[in-house]
């Protein structure tokens, strides 16, 4: 019992790093119709920066909030070369956020080196029911949630959220009432390079990265997104949950080689029993 209790625990920590990820791929495609698969390597970015900085002997909090910052623009950074140009579709920009993605694995070797990397999270354990579990993933799995807190808060009652809620509604009657739609969607891409800083350096305690981590990242972060249609963050994060669950307790029950494999195979299985019944309930008759 306490075994599996460590696992869960850490598995919910894992996944809320997914969903912080899935996150800010819900908020850019839902402003922008972009989906953005530069989005894993903002976390690694943030990560890579933040031990850096700590190795230079910046002291914790100031280090994390700075390589934040450093995910956040080069969030702007590649909403710029995505859709800073008006008409460009999203289907064009898709295809930028994967060379910009491709072109940050030499920008991080040149910068940070091809090595893993990490740095100490919070420091002790808390007893739950009688298991010691590490600080840092109770540090995870409580930022998170107020993370998920603000973001319904922004998006629901804030005028900027609104008028972002507006431009994936309904881009051209945006335009109409004054809204700048291209500078939305950049302020998009700016959010989503926060939600990732803060993914990695959340995650990176918990799993070293290096420049290629963002394979894993966006794999399971897109299938978080997936599973809430790239619209509902809520959703995004049951799905980073059980995705984080199911890699968890595959590598403490022997299984680490296919922890992935067996993850995305689980979620695959829940998008298709999802499917299968909305298909059912369209289907029905009036």
């Amino acid at each position: 019992m306490r075994e599996l209790l460590t696992y869960v625990v850490n598995g919910l920590a894992v996944g809320c790093g997914f969903a912080l990820i899935a996150a800010g791929l819900v908020a850019v495609h839902r402003v922008t119709g972009v989906v953005n698969f530069a989005q894993g390597m903002f976390a690694v970015v943030a990560g890579l920066s933040a031990s850096w900085l700590l190795g230079t002997g910046l002291p914790h909090g100031l280090s994390e909030g700075a390589a934040v910052l450093v995910a956040a623009v080069a969030g702007l950074l590649t909403g710029l070369l995505a859709i800073g140009r008006r008409g460009t579709t999203p289907q064009s920009a898709l295809i930028v956020t994967l060379g910009v993605g491709v072109l940050a694995y030499a920008v991080e070797i040149v910068v940070w080196g091809d090595q893993p990397r990490s740095f100490p999270g919070l420091p002790g354990s808390v007893s739950v029911a009688g298991v010691g579990v590490q600080s840092q993933h109770l540090l995870v799995i409580a930022a998170t949630a107020v993370t998920f807190a603000l973001l319904t808060t922004f998006f629901g009652r804030t005028y900027l959220g609104k008028a972002l809620t507006a431009c994936a509604s309904n881009p051209y009657a945006a335009r109409v009432i004054g809204i700048d739609v291209t500078r939305m969607g950049l302020l998009a891409f700016v959010l989503g390079g926060l939600l990732g800083g803060v993914a990695g350096v959340l995650v990176t305690p918990l799993r070293p990265i290096s420049f290629d981590t963002d394979v894993t990242l966006i794999v399971n972060g897109f299938a978080a997104a997936v599973f809430g249609s790239l619209g509902r963050a809520g959703l995004a994060l049951v799905g980073a949950l059980l995705l984080g669950l199911a890699e968890s307790l595959a590598a403490g029950y022997g299984y680490a080689a296919y922890q992935l494999e067996i993850a995305l195979g689980l979620m695959l299985v829940i998008m298709v029993v999802q499917s299968t019944r909305r298909t059912s309930v369209l289907e029905e008759p009036a």
